[in-house]
């Protein structure tokens, strides 16, 4: 069973995804491993954000691009917070785009 999970996203702006990510969900900025790599942590489990270059090959398998016009992948992340609207406002402060409203379901 897999005890430990890591949480890799591609960004086009690294110092830009760096600033989002510890600002809008209080994440601390772990280790900088070369210039293109930063862990955070403070979520259940390590987040490195790994600078990739828009038009950049997604892998040597596909002919699929990087493109961060909307976000680079399909995969979502979600983060349990104890005020959702507080959490909200501090995504919109740090520059996130609020798509639909926050709601709550019966999953969370």
């Amino acid at each position: 069973m897999t005890e430990t999970a890591l949480i890799n996203i591609d960004v086009d702006d690294l110092e830009r995804a760096v600033a989002f990510y510890t600002s809008a969900f209080g994440l601390q900025v772990g280790r900088r491993l070369g210039p293109s790599i930063v862990e955070l942590l403070g979520a259940g489990a390590p987040i490195y954000l790994l600078e990739k270059a828009a038009g950049s090959a997604a892998s040597p398998t596909t002919d699929d691009r990087r493109c961060y016009a909307r976000h680079w992948t399909p995969v979502h992340l979600d983060f349990v917070v104890g005020d959702i609207e507080a959490a909200v406002d501090a995504a919109l402060a740090a520059g996130a785009v609020l798509e639909v409203p926050a709601a709550t379901h019966v999953w969370g």
